[in-house]
């Protein structure tokens, strides 16, 4: 209201130009994501109650995606030869490849074994198209209330977690934002601030699902 009556003063009454007159917009306060344990992710995902759930968070979570992506996954953009996940126009209209575990590879072909998706990875119950955001959110939601989990955050913290758990085992920078899909470094140093490497750059991505137990 404040702001509002300054620039009805400044600019009606006062009748000064708008271009010589600029209030400076409050910034907004940066906050950093709480980060799932591995210990409350083998919970989580231990909580799904279907397969194709089940293997909707753990792609999310192993592949680092964003909600909107996972969503989006197609049959064939899994590669299974490659071991890479392919993710067709992501955040910025551009396409990437990120990780495809072995583990998450043997779950992602028991799910289609059992379901037979036609096209969309994650069909919608019609199978019309895919499963949408909004859907996969209520997933996630659901599997963290039962899993007892009281950490603030939404699906997307499967993400957060899926990139400070890289940083923990020693991926460097470049190679997780290459995997985040992120256009800036700057925005994948910001993991920086929620865990210091104790180790240097790693010549090999490790298995994002190595602490879920067999």
């Amino acid at each position: 209201m404040r702001v509002a009556g300054l620039r009805f003063f400044y600019h009606t009454t006062l009748r000064r130009p708008s271009t010589s007159f600029v209030i400076p917009a409050a910034r907004e306060p940066s906050k950093l994501p709480h980060i799932l344990s591995r210990e409350e992710l083998t919970r989580l995902f231990s909580q799904t109650r279907a397969l194709k759930h089940q293997a909707l968070l753990l792609t999310t979570y192993a592949a680092g995606l964003r909600v909107s992506e996972a969503v989006a996954l197609k049959v064939h953009d899994i590669d299974s030869e490659r071991r890479v996940l392919r993710v067709e126009q992501g955040k910025g209209a551009r396409d990437r490849t990120t990780l495809l575990s072995p583990r998450l590879l043997e779950v992602l072909r028991r799910y289609w074994q059992q379901q037979r998706p036609p096209y969309w990875l994650f069909p919608s119950q019609d199978r019309q198209g895919h499963l949408c955001a909004g859907a996969a959110k209520w997933v996630y939601a659901q599997a963290k209330r039962r899993a007892q989990i009281d950490k603030p955050g939404g699906m997307h913290s499967l993400r957060h977690a899926f990139a400070t758990h890289l940083l923990e085992a020693g991926v460097d920078l470049h190679t997780l934002q290459r995997l985040l899909g992120h256009k800036s470094i700057r925005t994948t140093t910001r993991y920086l601030h929620l865990v210091q490497p104790t180790q240097g750059a790693s010549r090999v991505v490790p298995e994002p699902l190595d602490f879920l137990p067999v």
